[in-house]
């Protein structure tokens, strides 16, 4: 890079922010130690305390390198990675509850009802909310207590694996409940 034009995203330092230093690395003497079951030692210096990371058949890691003196610990560094990549994979699968829609017809036939039940059964398995509902067009609306057979039908069938937020109720032209997982 040129002088006097910088990278405002950094990313010529982003392999060293993740990096740590271990062992051989840590030239900076002398050290802030903490033992193996996490016990506070002292200052002691770097020699020393990779002495005692051999003794324990474990490896000195710098875990705060910003300090003064820079913090180590003593610890086996193949399972911390192993347990820090856990972890960011752990973060990355949180589910974010979503509101799937299941939409009816007061006339929908008893076999596709029921398909609409299994798509409903398994968003409700994968922890999703559930909207369903009957549309009403027309001259079907003398007809809302067909709707509500429909809407309870559903309900029976799901109510092993849901918990009724909000009861039918007509909104408009159309007859809605809402269905959470258990």
């Amino acid at each position: 890079m040129p002088p006097g034009m910088y990278d405002r995203h950094g990313s010529h330092d982003r392999g060293r922010e993740q990096q740590q230093r271990i062992n051989e690395q840590i030239r900076i003497s002398p050290v802030r130690l903490i033992g193996a079951q996490g016990e506070q030692i002292g200052v002691v210096p770097t020699s020393q305390a990779m002495e005692m990371a051999r003794e324990a058949n474990l490896d000195l890691v710098e875990v705060a390198a910003t300090e003064r003196p820079p913090v180590c610990k003593i610890m086996d560094f193949g399972k911390f990675k192993f347990l820090q990549k856990q972890k960011a994979k752990d973060k990355t699968k949180t589910h974010h509850q979503k509101l799937k829609e299941i939409r009816l017809r007061p006339k929908t036939g008893e076999h596709d009802v029921d398909t609409k039940v299994h798509q409903a059964r398994k968003f409700l398995e994968h922890k999703d909310r559930v909207l369903v509902y009957v549309v009403f067009k027309g001259r079907e609306l003398q007809h809302i207590d067909e709707g509500r057979r429909i809407l309870t039908h559903v309900l029976e069938k799901l109510v092993d694996v849901a918990k009724v937020e909000k009861s039918p109720s007509m909104e408009g032209k159309r007859m809605s409940t809402m269905l959470a997982p258990k």
